[in-house]
Formats: C-alpha cells, structure tokens, sequence
C-alpha cells in the first residue's frame, strides 16, 4: 500500500519555501509590523475571541502564519507539522515575528503522544488541513485527547460542498459535484505541478492523496469522542482563488463566487468543547 503521509509530506516539504517566499504569505510583514496578523486569523478574531493567557495547539500549521498570529493574540502556541521543511520556515517567521512558538515535528494522528494529553486550553486548525486526513473519527480522539476539560476546539475549513465541486468547473461555470461528499476508504489521488501561491518555483513531488469528510461525519465524530459542538457558522467566502476564474475577491483576502454566490457554502466555522470526564 502506498504511503500517504510520505507521498504528501514530499509535497509539502517541496513546496514550503515557494509558500514562505510569495508575496501570498506576506512573510515579511510578520518582521515590519508587530500587529500584523495573517488574513486567515483577522478572519477568525470575531468567532475566536479572546485567547489571552490559554495555552494552545495548532495543528497542520505549515509555515506557521497562523500560528504566529495566534501567539500574537497573547496565546501560548504550540505549532504541529509533519514537514520538517515547513518547520524550518515556521521556525524562522517566529525569530523574524520576535513571538516565541514551538514547534513540534509530528504527524497529526500522533500529536497527542508527542504532546501529552489534556494539556492545551484550545485546539486550533485552520484552513486546508483535513483533506489530507483519511479517517476523521481518529483525527476527533486526538482533538479530544490533546484538550483539558472544558477546552475548546476551533476551526475554519474549507466547506465539503466546495470540495465535491469539479475543479476546474465545466464549460459555463455550472456548479457540479464530481467527487465524493463523504470520506471514502479510497483516497483521491492528484497529480499537479503547482501550488495555491504565485511563483516561479519548479517542483517534483507532484503527487498527493487526499479525502473529502461531510459535514455531519465531522460533527458525529466530535460528539462520539467526547466533545460538545457550541458553534457552526457556514460562510460565503474562502481565503483564495478556489475555482479560478470564477471567483471575486471581496475584501480581506477573501474570494466569494461571482455568480450567485449563495448557492455556495464556502467555508464553515467550527466550535466544540471537551466534556468534563
């Protein structure tokens, strides 16, 4: 059986420094400006509230923009990756930030044994992450596991709906869904060259498996592992060019549909709390 997680780490580590270097990730601006913050968190700030003095993880971080930004809210964050080369940048943006973070080098289903169970205040995971996850009730036992009692999970995905969706869209921008809406044994297998990000880099693992996961079996999943869902909030908009050359850009970084954008649930925001046990 092929290796997923080698197959996609690959990937990652092939294409982190291309991430780090786009003017996408506005790197830099972490270094000019104390206050910055990355597009995706400035997103969060209403449904995330105050997270001033809670220690937290983010897990599937990558280059560590949200992460950063998280410590900048006054977090005590914990960033968790399985691509060392996307540490590597992490770890640079946090010096080049002056915001201290660690970060661990772990795959996802393994963070609590390399962490510790039921130490963190806040689970945190942003936007891309659990497509590359073939099982979603393991990936709630390590949300579950990581929390103390009361702690929360939050997090901002990408809509399976927009997931399903044929990419790019046919002829005449019709909306429709050609691959799986819920999580299959089977992974997607995708073959593509480039990245989300303009640039001129060249890469050679090409090569990814991903998995869709619906929204109910999302939420069954952090119900059977012991978590109470407090908030589900979908939203018209997504952090990039989703289907390209249907999409507007509408403020914050944000891309909406052109056409009758609310026929489409982008994005969705999460929210649950560990029960006391």
């Amino acid at each position: 059986m092929t290796d997923y997680r080698a197959l996609n780490r690959a990937s990652w580590d092939d294409r982190a420094p291309a991430h780090a270097a786009s003017a996408d990730y506005r790197v830099n601006d972490f270094a000019d400006d104390p206050a910055h913050l990355s597009d995706v968190v400035r997103f969060d700030l209403p449904l995330l509230g105050d997270i001033s003095g809670l220690r937290g993880v983010h897990l599937q971080c990558h280059i560590g923009t949200d992460t950063v930004s998280l410590a900048r809210l006054g977090a005590t964050m914990t960033g968790v990756d399985f691509s060392p080369a996307s540490l590597a940048e992490a770890r640079r943006l946090s010096r080049l930030a002056g915001n201290p973070v660690e970060f661990v080098e772990s795959d996802v289903y393994d963070a609590a044994g390399k962490l510790g169970g039921g130490g963190f205040d806040l689970v945190y995971t942003g936007i891309g992450a659990l497509c590359w996850l073939p099982d979603i009730r393991r990936w709630a036992r390590v949300v579950a596991e990581l929390l103390r009692p009361g702690g929360r999970l939050f997090i901002r995905e990408g809509h399976p709906v927009l997931w399903a969706l044929s990419d790019p869209l046919p002829e005449g921008g019709a909306l429709t869904l050609e691959y799986p809406y819920f999580e299959q044994a089977e992974p997607l297998v995708w073959n593509e060259g480039g990245t989300y990000v303009e640039t001129d880099a060249e890469f050679t693992h090409n090569t990814t498996h991903e998995w869709n996961h619906g929204l109910g079996e999302i939420v069954t999943a952090l119900i059977d592992a012991g978590m109470s869902v407090t908030g589900l909030v979908e939203h018209d908009s997504v952090p990039w060019e989703a289907l390209r050359g249907h999409m507007r850009r509408v403020g914050n970084d944000e891309w909406q549909l052109t056409d009758r954008p609310e026929r489409l649930p982008h994005t969705y925001t999460l929210q649950a709390v560990r029960t006391a046990v």
